[in-house]
C-alpha cells in the first residue's frame, strides 16, 4: 500500500524474506543515489536501529532520518545501553550484560544466572525490539532450549545472536516516555505512553496520558529519560522505556529505542504534534520547534490498539489470507493508520499487522467508548483477527479502573479468552437475518429494492422470481454449520411476495428486505426493523465449499442482544462436506503457514513422548514449536528444515509400536 501511494516505487532485494529485501542495505543506499533522494527514513523496524546502515548512508552523501549512528551504536545495543544509564546513575533491572561474541556461551551464561541467582530470567537480543525474541526462563532446565531460540530469532530478525539477562520482574507497569532532540542540544520529551497490556512482550493497547501517574513522579521519570538522551548526544525521535514497580514510585530503566515507535500516533493525539514532521525538521538540520518543557502539555486521552491477523481463540497463531473484504471504523476521534487495503494478502514473511487504531477523547472514559465502538464496527473477512480480543481487554473492569501492569493477561486470562466464532450460535434475531442475507444473495436480489416490480419483468423459472410456486409458497431446510461436527437445519417458508417465514427453536420469525452492493441490510422482522451491515461470502474451497455471511451492528446499536455487536455463521452446501472425525492425534499438522526452521533429530521409527518438541515454525518473524499430541512411534515425517508449508499440512505422523509403516520422509512443501 505504501509503495502504490508514492509517486516512485523501486524493488529492492530479489526475495519476500527480509533478508533478501529490506536488510539489503547496499541496495537501498544504490536506490537512494540512483533516484537523487536527499534523505532515507527508515521507518519503525528492520534498519531504524542499525548503526551500520546509517553510516552506509552518511558515507553516501543521504541523510539518514534518525539519530547519529553513535547514539545508534550506544542505545541501539542493550548492553552498551545498560551500562551507560549505569554509568549516569540511572536504575537498571538487576542483571548482567556482554557486549562480545566470546562470552556467549550457553553453558556459561547459564552458570552466571544461576550464580547471580536470577531465576525467574529474561533474554533479550541485544540488538532487538519490538519484543522479538524475548523468552522469560522460569526453571534452569528451561535454560538452553529458551537461548537457542531466543538467538535464532535474533539472528533472524536483527541479523545479531548476543542477548542479554536480566531478572523478570513479574508485575510491573511499561511507562515510556517520547523524547526529542535536535543537533544543537534542545532535549525535551513529550510526556508518557502506559504500554502495560501485552502478550509476548509485544503491546497490545498503549494510551497517553498513563493512568494515575502522579504529577511528581511523571516530572521524575521525564527528567531522567531527557537525561538518557543527552549521555550518547541523541538527535531525532526516541522512546526512553522504564519498568515501574506498581504501587510504588521505583523505576528502573528498561532500554531506549532509537527510532519512532509503533504507539507514537497516541503522543501525536494528545499534544497535537506531528512526529515525523518534526523528525524531518530536524534531519534537515532545523531546531526544535518548541524547546521549552513547560510549554509541551498535553490534552484529552488517547488509545491505540494493534489490530493483527492471528486467531485468539488458537492461541494467537499469525494468520495468513486475502482481505476479502476491508472496512475500517470512522468517525468522531477515530484515526486508522494502516499499511494493507481490500484485496491484499497477509503472508507468512512479515508482522501480520493490519492496522494501528487510534481513539481519541475528551477524557479516558470517553476514549475507552469510542475505541470499543471502532473496534466493533471494524469489518474484516478473510483471515482471524485480534479484534474479539483487544475489545474484551478495553472493555474489562480492570483496564477501565487504569493502572493495570504487565500481568494483565496472566491475571484476567479467562476474562478476555476468545473462543471460536463458529462455537457461538448467534441470536435468534442475528441467526434470522444472516439466513435473510444469504437467500436475498442466492436468489440474486442484491440490489433490488422492489422485489414485485423486478420480479413481474423476469420469467418464472429464474433465481429472481423468488419461491414461485403454483400455490404461493413453498418450505425448505437451510443447514448451517455452528462447529466442526454439528450442523443445525431450519425450516423456511419462502413466500409468493418476497417475505420468508423462519422458524428458530420452535419460534417463528416473518421477515423481509433488502441487501445493497454494498452490504447494507434493511429488515423488518415482525414488524421491527432492523439496519446492519451483512456480508455474504464464498468459501474458497480450502476446507468447506460454503457461504458465509459475516454481520455487524450499526453504530451505537447492536443485533439481536445488548452484546451482540457482531456475528457470523457458516452455510455448508451439502451435509456431506462437514468436516468429518479427526485422527486422534496421530497426524502433527502445521497449525498456520510457515517456514520449517528445526525438525526433531529422532528418526522414522523411534518412540516420541507426549509433548515432546517435534518441529518449530518461523512464521510472521515469531517462531512457534510443535509438540507431540501423544506418545507414539514416528511413522511418516513430511517436511525438513527450511521449507515452506501451508496451514494444515501433515508434518509428521504418529502411529503405535505394532502399526508403524517406518515410511521415508515425503514433500509436503508449497
Amino acid at each position: 500500500m505504501h509503495a502504490q501511494m508514492a509517486d516512485e516505487a523501486v524493488q529492492i532485494g530479489t526475495g519476500p524474506e527480509a533478508s533478501n529485501s529490506y536488510l539489503q542495505m547496499d541496495e537501498i543506499v544504490d536506490v537512494a543515489l540512483r533516484t537523487n533522494s536527499d534523505a532515507v527514513h527508515p521507518g519503525y523496524g528492520f534498519l531504524s536501529e542499525n548503526a551500520v546502515f546509517a553510516k552506509k548512508l552518511q558515507g553516501a552523501g543521504v541523510t539518514f532520518v534518525g539519530p547519529p549512528s553513535s547514539a545508534i551504536e550506544a542505545m541501539g545495543s542493550k548492553a552498551k545501553a545498560r551500562e551507560l544509564m549505569i554509568e549516569a546513575g540511572v536504575s537498571v533491572v538487576p542483571g548482567f550484560s556482554s557486549d562480545d561474541n566470546e562470552s556467549q556461551d550457553p553453558i556459561a551464561l547459564m552458570e552466571q544466572v544461576c550464580g547471580k541467582n536470577l531465576f525467574p530470567c529474561l533474554l533479550k537480543p541485544v540488538m532487538g525490539g519490538g519484543g522479538k525474541g524475548m523468552k522469560v526462563v522460569l526453571h534452569e532446565n528451561d535454560f538452553l532450549e529458551a537461548l537457542e531460540s531466543c538467538k535464532r530469532e535474533s539472528l533472524s530478525s536483527f541479523g545479531d545472536d548476543r542477548v542479554i539477562i536480566e531478572r523478570y520482574l513479574t508485575a510491573p507497569r511499561h511507562v515510556e516516555f517520547q523524547i526529542f532532540a535536535d543537533m544543537y542540544g534542545n532535549t525535551v520529551h513529550l510526556h508518557e505512553r502506559d504500554c502495560s497490556i501485552q502478550r509476548r512482550h509485544q503491546k497490545v493497547l498503549e494510551e497517553a496520558p498513563a493512568p494515575g501517574l502522579g504529577e511528581e513522579l511523571r516530572r521524575r521519570m521525564g527528567e531522567v529519560a531527557v537525561q538518557a538522551a543527552k549521555a550518547v548526544n541523541y538527535v531525532g525521535a526516541g522512546t526512553v522505556e522504564f519498568l515501574l514497580e506498581d504501587g510504588t514510585d521505583d523505576f528502573f530503566f528498561c532500554e531506549m529505542n532509537t527510532r519512532l515507535q509503533v504507539e507514537h500516533p497516541v503522543t501525536e493525539m494528545v499534544t497535537g504534534v506531528d512526529l515525523v514532521e518534526w523528525q524531518l525538521r530536524i534531519a534537515s538540520g532545523e531546531s526544535l520547534p518548541v524547546k521549552d518543557q513547560a510549554s509541551i502539555t498535553t490534552n484529552g486521552h488517547a488509545i491505540e490498539a494493534r489490530i493483527y491477523a492471528e486467531n485468539p481463540s488458537r492461541n494467537f497463531l499469525p494468520a495468513t489470507g486475502t482481505l476479502k473484504h476491508l472496512q475500517p471504523p470512522s468517525g468522531d476521534g477515530i484515526r486508522v493508520d494502516s499499511g494493507v487495503k481490500q484485496g491484499d494478502t497477509v503472508k507468512v514473511f512479515y508482522d501480520p499487522m493490519i492496522s494501528k487504531l487510534i481513539a481519541y477523547g475528551k477524557d479516558r472514559e470517553d476514549a475507552i467508548e469510542r475505541l470499543l465502538a471502532a473496534l466493533r464496527n471494524y469489518q474484516v473477512i478473510g483471515t482471524p483477527t485480534n479484534i474479539p480480543f483487544v475489545e474484551k481487554c478495553a472493555d474489562h473492569q480492570a483496564f477501565r479502573e487504569g493502572g493495570v501492569t504487565t500481568k494483565f493477561l496472566e491475571s484476567y486470562e479467562q476474562d478476555v479468552l476468545v473462543f471460536d466464532k463458529s462455537e457461538k450460535r448467534p441470536s435468534s434475531i442475528g441467526q434470522t437475518l444472516c439466513i435473510l442475507s444469504l437467500l436475498l444473495e442466492q436468489e440474486n436480489r442484491k440490489g433490488i429494492t422492489d422485489f414485485n416490480h423486478a420480479r413481474r419483468s423476469m420469467n418464472p423459472w429464474s433465481n429472481l422470481s423468488g419461491s414461485w410456486r403454483v400455490h404461493g409458497s413453498v418450505q425448505k431446510n437451510v443447514a448451517y454449520q455452528a462447529s466442526t461436527s454439528q450442523l443445525h437445519t431450519i425450516p423456511v417458508i419462502s413466500k409468493r411476495d418476497g417475505s420468508f417465514i423462519i422458524d428458530i427453536d420452535g419460534e417463528s420469525f416473518a421477515v423481509n428486505g433488502t441487501l445493497d452492493h454494498d452490504g447494507r441490510l434493511n429488515a423488518v422482522v415482525n414488524e421491527k426493523r432492523f439496519s446492519v451491515t451483512s456480508i455474504v461470502s464464498k468459501g474458497d474451497g480450502s476446507e468447506l465449499n460454503s457461504w458465509q455471511v459475516n454481520m455487524w451492528a450499526s453504530e451505537n446499536s447492536f443485533i439481536g442482544s445488548e452484546t451482540e455487536f457482531y456475528c457470523e455463521m457458516t452455510f455448508p452446501d451439502r451435509e456431506s462436506e462437514i468436516a468429518g472425525s479427526h485422527t486422534g492425534g496421530s497426524e502433527v499438522k502445521a497449525p498456520m503457514p510457515g517456514k520449517v526452521i528445526k525438525v526433531t533429530p529422532k528418526q522414522v521409527g523411534e518412540y516420541v513422548e507426549s509433548g515432546e518438541l517435534l518441529m518449530v515454525l518461523e512464521a510472521m518473524k515469531m517462531e512457534h514449536a510443535i509438540f507431540a499430541p501423544r506418545g507414539g512411534v514416528i511413522d511418516v515425517i513430511g517436511c525438513d528444515v527450511g521449507d515452506v508449508v501451508n496451514d494444515g499440512a501433515v508434518m509428521i505422523m504418529l502411529a503405535d509400536a505394532d502399526e508403524s509403516n517406518n515410511q521415508k520422509v515425503v514433500n509436503n512443501v508449497v
